[in-house]
């Protein structure tokens, strides 16, 4: 049976540092028409995130709906005025790698009649250098299905890709003395993408949030 990976994120928002890194704020108004996507994700997505992951060896589990009160441990998130949000419906699936050992999870969070509003994905590992290709595999697929295929002609936050992102979040989180650190990139196709890394005494955390400005 896949393992499911509770996150308590509002933990691990609240205790958050932030941590400058040029965030990307382009508005509507600013950008050609041609940079505006509006990819509104939906549940469906999943199918797509699932096949794209399936060829690059990662495995995903079928969704789980979660509508009682443990929502809030997958997908729950603070919204800009820093309030808790508890969204109405979940789902939750596991991600499993080519040797068979479970990964983590990417849910998705959101109403059944106006579909998710924020989606999370989120690697366990032993190590910040271990599962390297597992993080970086699963973030891009959530950007390039769930937001845009426009990263390297966007750039946001001057990084060319998220690969280079989270290299640089990570290479700040070592610098800190915090146990978690966060980055944002606000405004990318009207969403709002948050990376975390944070630790506890036997493995750290990466966790990957993208949320629909409304």
């Amino acid at each position: 049976m896949n393992k499911l990976i509770l996150i308590p994120i509002f933990i691990v928002i609240a205790i958050s540092a932030y941590v400058l890194l040029t965030p990307f704020t382009e508005s509507v108004s600013e950008a050609p028409s041609k940079l505006i996507y509006e990819n509104d994700f939906t549940f469906y997505d999943v199918d797509k995130i699932q096949k794209s992951l399936a060829a690059n060896g990662i495995s995903m589990s079928t969704p789980n709906a979660i509508t009682d009160h443990t929502r809030k441990q997958y997908c729950a998130f603070f919204d800009e005025k820093g309030f808790q949000k508890t969204v109405e419906y979940c789902t939750t699936t596991a991600l499993v790698s080519s040797n068979g050992k479970p990964i983590g999870n990417l849910n998705l969070g959101g109403t059944i009649d106006d579909g998710p509003i924020m989606a999370l994905g989120v690697i366990d590992v032993s190590s910040l250098n271990s599962k390297r290709d597992e993080v970086r595999i699963v973030f891009e697929t959530m950007v390039e299905t769930l937001v845009c295929n426009c990263w390297a002609q966007l750039q946001p936050g001057d990084f060319e890709s998220v690969s280079e992102w989270i290299d640089t979040v990570e290479e700040k989180y070592l610098e800190s003395s915090q146990s978690t650190l966060k980055s944002k990139i606000s405004g990318m196709d009207n969403k709002d993408l948050i990376l975390e890394i944070t630790s506890d005494d036997e493995s750290y955390l990466w966790t990957f949030i993208i949320i629909k400005q409304v």
